[in-house]
């Protein structure tokens, strides 16, 4: 794995948690939410003890950036299967600048996709083995080799796992001595701490400030928060120019 550990603090703007605010209304309005128990949340200062980005983790973009989205996800999820999708375009766009950071951590639902924690479990294994590359690669081959409402078929993991570079014995010895289950369970503590309850869910941090994205909300959605992140952090952010339901 690539070193993740934020060795940086980010200055945040007074306006930032104005701004926080604004956007947590926006997504509100704009998913269309009936009921607040299903609305992203905003807080000023992260309400729980989020594990840090570590060496632990698996980050695509700059481990270093002002903004980070540290998502939860299920690898037989239709909805992750969407958002991963989403969440490639707009690294495409900010990872590349180094403005945005995509950490992914593992919440497999097992009552609803009996299979995800052995995809979880394998993807481990190949992080673990072949390192941050190898488990992007791999998680990319896991969301591409099926339709959004099928499970994927788990006969086809080590074929995935040496496509990304990992030796197939070394693959199967990991998964068959569990060494994984411990960082497994370790995001899966994790999720639960940070209030997801479904899959994709997602948070937002700059710096202390976090905002809450729970489902696969749009490119386009997740585009202009970024956009007015990054005007925040660059002090050309203007609260006149927030849409009328941010008011």
């Amino acid at each position: 794995m690539e070193p993740t550990n934020q060795k940086e603090s980010v200055a945040i703007p007074v306006a930032i948690v104005t701004g926080f605010a604004m956007i947590a209304i926006a997504i509100f309005f704009t998913s269309g939410q009936s009921a607040p128990t299903t609305a992203p949340v905003m807080t000023q200062e992260a309400p729980t003890e989020i594990r840090p980005i570590s060496d632990q983790d698996y980050v695509l973009g700059n481990p270093n950036a002002s903004i980070v989205m540290i998502e939860y996800s299920d690898y037989d999820c239709p909805f992750c299967k969407q958002f991963h999708t989403t969440m490639h375009q707009i690294m495409d766009e900010y990872g590349v600048t180094g403005r945005v950071a995509w950490v992914y951590r593992q919440f497999p639902l097992i009552d609803l996709h009996p299979n995800a924690p052995i995809i979880s479990e394998a993807a481990l294994c190949v992080g673990d083995i072949g390192g941050n590359d190898a488990f992007w690669t791999f998680s990319d081959a896991v969301f591409d080799s099926r339709f959004e409402t099928e499970p994927t078929n788990v006969t086809k993991l080590p074929q995935f796992a040496t496509a990304a570079g990992v030796d197939r014995a070394a693959y199967l010895e990991c998964m068959e001595s569990d060494r994984m289950l411990d960082s497994l369970r370790a995001d899966l503590a994790d999720g639960l701490v940070a209030g997801a309850q479904g899959t994709p869910h997602t948070i937002i941090k700059v710096g202390n400030q976090e905002v809450e994205i729970v489902g696969a909300e749009s490119y386009d959605l997740l585009r202009g928060m970024i956009d007015n992140l990054i005007e925040q952090l660059d002090g050309t952010f203007d609260p006149n120019a927030a849409p009328e339901t941010a008011i």
